[in-house]
């Protein structure tokens, strides 16, 4: 039971990552931060 419980959080906690932020890709493949005027790659 224990194990399923740890396995639960880390696809919950994959799952909000990946969701943590929306929008599309710029030329580069990146997402553009609008608020700093920059940009980070996955």
């Amino acid at each position: 039971m224990k194990k399923l419980a740890v396995a639960a959080l880390i696809v919950i906690s994959a799952a909000t990552g990946a969701l943590a932020h929306g929008g599309g890709l710029n030329r580069q493949g990146c997402h553009n931060d609008n608020a700093t005027g920059g940009y980070h790659c996955h």
